[in-house]
């Protein structure tokens, strides 16, 4: 037909997160926006910390126009990798290298990178992702000419199991993907369930006779809440590269701004770093955003308003458990994962969605009859939503 189905399949068909977002926004000129409760979307509501503007404003003073909008080098510019090199160093205690760190737009765009430069082409292999996981996974791992194989945890506690990841790994598996915290269920796994996966990630490379990498995607580290940590996983496992974007951690999610960094300790490192600026090469990812590379460098130390979102959470949790709906209690990110009673995500969504609650089936996150609540938007919204969850607890005879 003279293009490609397969880009047209997914342009035809958006994510059923962004499906649901277009639908509130027709909602919303119809009825007014403060009739409509869209819980759909992990947009955060909020504001970026005020060293992003004083950042901004200080760049736009200091620095003519050529050098501020100008190219940097494809990876990024070295200050600001040398700066990120540096928080790394002093937040984690690795000893990384700017020359290990590509600059990208995004997380998106830092797993694309990370999977086109692993997987090889016609080679038939197979990425591992820790339902639930985030639905875009499996574009990214199939655009990259891979498989997606899906890891089921434990059914009680969402936390990943070792054994079924174990079992799902073979001579085509070449990598891993973990997201903690974790989108859409809010878990950061703990640092005993970590070390166990490693364990059998080094178990099985030496059974292959080659690495299998774990690719850390981390758009959520800064957003946990009381006293939970979440492991640095380059001290657990040398053959890892860890996917970061400032789009949660300081509220910029259409800058487009994050990164890659290879793990200093990886066996070929320096060559796999190499195949990471191939592959931001081959996909049209160099030179992240110019700006924002200037600005995040300045503000590696800000930090949003984590509290909002765990006033949001509290809230929310004590609310729907107090209805009678069995929900999983978020350690971090701004989800709330929430089991339908029916068993039935769809149909949850579908009774939701007649009150004007916009929440979104996770089916197609690996597990089944449960649905994702973002509850980063502001605190009023959440309150004035409650009655129609009381209504909908009705439904249910909860």
């Amino acid at each position: 037909m003279g293009y490609n189905q397969k880009m047209y399949g997914l342009g035809s068909r958006r994510s059923i997160i962004r499906e649901i977002f277009e639908y509130s926004k027709m909602r919303a000129a119809e009825i007014g926006m403060e009739n409509v409760f869209d819980f759909s979307l992990g947009n955060p509501s909020v504001p970026a910390p005020a060293e992003v503007n004083e950042a901004i404003r200080d760049l736009l003073a200091e620095k003519d126009s050529v050098s501020l909008h100008g190219y940097t080098s494809a990876q990024g510019d070295a200050g600001v990798r040398e700066a990120i090199a540096n928080s790394i160093r002093m937040r984690f205690g690795v000893e990384m290298s700017p020359n290990l760190i590509y600059m990208t737009c995004g997380a998106a765009a830092s797993l694309s990178i990370c999977l086109r430069a692993l997987i090889e082409e016609g080679a038939d292999e197979e990425c591992i992702v820790f339902a639930p996981f985030f639905t875009e996974y499996r574009v990214f791992v199939e655009n990259a000419g891979g498989h997606v194989v899906v890891s089921q945890p434990n059914d009680k506690t969402l936390e990943i199991d070792p054994r079924d990841l174990e079992s799902r790994i073979n001579e085509r598996t070449k990598a891993v993907i973990l997201n903690s915290p974790n989108n859409p269920s809010g878990k950061v796994y703990t640092e005993d369930t970590l070390r166990a996966l490693c364990k059998v990630l080094t178990k099985k490379s030496a059974e292959y006779g080659r690495p299998i990498y774990l690719i850390a995607d981390e758009p959520y580290r800064e957003l946990v809440y009381t006293d939970v940590t979440v492991p640095y996983l380059m001290n657990l496992y040398q053959n890892t590269l860890v996917c970061y974007s400032f789009s949660k951690s300081l509220s910029l999610p259409g800058e487009r701004i994050g990164y890659i960094a290879v793990c200093p300790d990886m066996a070929a490192s320096a060559e796999v770093y190499l195949a990471v600026c191939g592959a931001g090469r081959s996909l049209g990812y160099v030179c992240a955003p110019s700006l924002m590379q200037q600005v995040i460098a300045r503000c590696l130390d800000a930090k949003v308003n984590v509290e909002a979102y765990r006033e949001n959470r509290d809230l929310l949790y004590n609310s729907l458990t107090a209805c009678g709906f069995d929900c999983v209690k978020p350690d971090g990110a701004f989800y709330l994962f929430v089991k339908s009673p029916s068993g039935d995500a769809y149909e949850l969504y579908e009774r939701a969605k007649a009150h004007e609650l916009l929440v979104v089936p996770c089916d197609d996150f690996g597990v089944t009859g449960f649905v994702r609540i973002a509850y980063c938007v502001d605190h009023a919204r959440v309150e004035r939503a409650l009655p129609a969850f009381r209504e909908l607890a009705k439904e249910y005879g909860l």
